[in-house]
């Protein structure tokens, strides 16, 4: 498999890994002295947990077959896709200037990639 295929499906790993605690935590009503013993039991957050830990196999990988200084960039991805989960999952309200800033990701990380 391609190493950026590798890395494409090792942010998608990341971004469902956060979904899904932040759903996690939201079903307990977030983490604080009464809740804690709630959220370590959440199967959500057991579930992220598992895709963090295949995600950091998979980043192994790909930092044995790619330089840092590509990798590690373009894992701003992650921003991105974090972002578009907030507003299209979470319904949350995202402000012209960080819809900005998520173009200047984009741009940045291809202005990155290129050789």
């Amino acid at each position: 498999m391609s190493s950026y295929l590798l890395l494409l499906f090792n942010i998608i790993l990341l971004v469902t890994g956060q979904t899904l605690w932040k759903i996690g935590l939201q079903l307990v009503g977030g983490l604080n002295s009464k809740t804690v013993v709630q959220v370590l039991l959440s199967p959500y957050i057991w579930a992220g947990l598992v895709l963090y830990v295949i995600a950091t196999v998979i980043w192994l990988l790909i930092l044995s077959r790619l330089s840092l200084s590509i990798a590690y960039p373009l894992q701003s991805y992650a921003y991105v896709l974090g972002v578009l989960v907030a507003w299209l999952i979470f319904k949350e309200s995202i402000p012209f200037t960080r819809w900005i800033g998520v173009c200047v990701v984009i741009l940045g990380v291809y202005l990155i990639g290129l050789r």
